[in-house]
């Protein structure tokens, strides 16, 4: 992998990716952008106890602009984009309209292809490790960052989900606080140490092998399946058999066979609601343990893949007792869920 590290016209920083070692990225920005302006603020909910980014900046932003004027196409006919070349494989820029800015962190954009008319699971495997090398530089960059708490990694796609941008992307978030949702498995995690001497990462792999009825998939390095208790109805965990805390940590065997089993798990989630459906929306994330939290390293790294979509035509909402009481009911029991990709496994 060759890494080039350039800049925007309005200062913001571009990284390229690039297969060949030979690769030249020399390309300038020509447009005549004005320096970013952001007004994010991060506020406490003191009856919660989390944290909020007010980002009124972005209402301005890109909204489903037509194909031929797709700012993460690469640079062509005249037309200037965010990407400045003419072509590339993987490229990685700060967002013009970020959720967190300066000592409030960081927002990133990661587009994972040139091609405007492919998704993630229509990559190649080649491709997709690119992209996984990527997220594990941009965490060992960001990691450096005295702001940076924690980094997100992930995906949304469909329109379902709120994507503006059609482009094959997905984003990076350098939170300046430990999330929400990790607070809640940190505290899960040392609680359950304290109470078996074990590790929970560990034991809710080994318990879902040894069930088998709501494993996905296996392979020598990796072990894919829907939890035992899914918040959503279409919705799988996957995980490294040797856990690691985050991305940096895992090991060449792992990273090798990474892309053949995330782009199968993909390719079934297209094909759980059957032939002629449209593509099923999702969104991937990946999480992993906050740099300086105590304990980090009995963090397992795992990702987080799950759809919106409850059956052909249907979407879940997060309704009253979701979206009131974070509590989640779900029509569909894991382990038929579990069964249906199984089901859809590529021949």
């Amino acid at each position: 992998m060759k890494k080039t590290v350039t800049t925007l016209a309005d200062g913001r920083e571009l990284i390229y990716y690039d297969r060949a070692d030979d690769t030249v990225r020399d390309a300038v920005d020509p447009r005549p952008l004005d320096a970013v302006s952001t007004s994010s603020e991060i506020r406490r909910d003191p009856l919660l106890g989390d944290s909020v980014a007010i980002a009124s900046h972005r209402q301005g932003r890109t909204y489903h602009p037509p194909a031929d004027e797709c700012p993460l196409c690469p640079s062509r006919d005249g037309r200037h984009s965010e990407i400045p070349d003419d072509d590339y494989d993987v490229a990685v820029f700060e967002n013009r309209f970020p959720s967190l800015a300066g000592d409030s962190g960081r927002c990133e954009v990661v587009c994972f292809t040139s091609d405007h008319d492919v998704s993630f699971a229509g990559l190649t495997e080649e491709q997709a490790a690119l992209v996984l090398a990527a997220w594990t530089d941009r965490t060992a960059d960001l990691a450096e960052l005295p702001q940076i708490a924690q980094v997100f990694c992930f995906e949304n796609r469909g329109a379902e989900i709120g994507v503006t941008l059609g482009h094959p992307h997905g984003q990076i978030y350098g939170y300046p606080f430990v999330t929400p949702r990790t607070e809640v498995m940190l505290r899960s995690m040392e609680a359950h140490r304290a109470e078996t001497g074990r590790n929970l990462f560990d034991d809710v792999v080994a318990r879902e092998l040894a069930d088998g009825d709501r494993v996905v998939l296996e392979t020598e390095h990796w072990v894919a399946f829907v939890p035992y208790a899914a918040h959503w109805p279409y919705e799988v965990h996957l995980h490294p058999r040797r856990r690691v805390p985050d991305l940096r940590e895992l090991d060449d065997a792992a990273r090798t066979e990474f892309p053949q089993v995330y782009l199968e798990l993909l390719r079934r989630f297209d094909r759980i609601f059957g032939p002629g459906e449209p593509p099923t929306p999702y969104i991937s994330a990946w999480h992993q343990a906050p740099f300086r939290a105590p304990g980090r390293e009995e963090f397992g790294l795992h990702l987080e893949l799950f759809t919106i979509r409850r059956t052909s035509g249907k979407l879940k909402f997060l309704a009253g007792s979701e979206s009131g009481m974070n509590v989640f009911i779900n029509d569909v029991p894991p382990e038929a869920a579990a069964q249906r990709l199984r089901e859809v496994a590529s021949k």
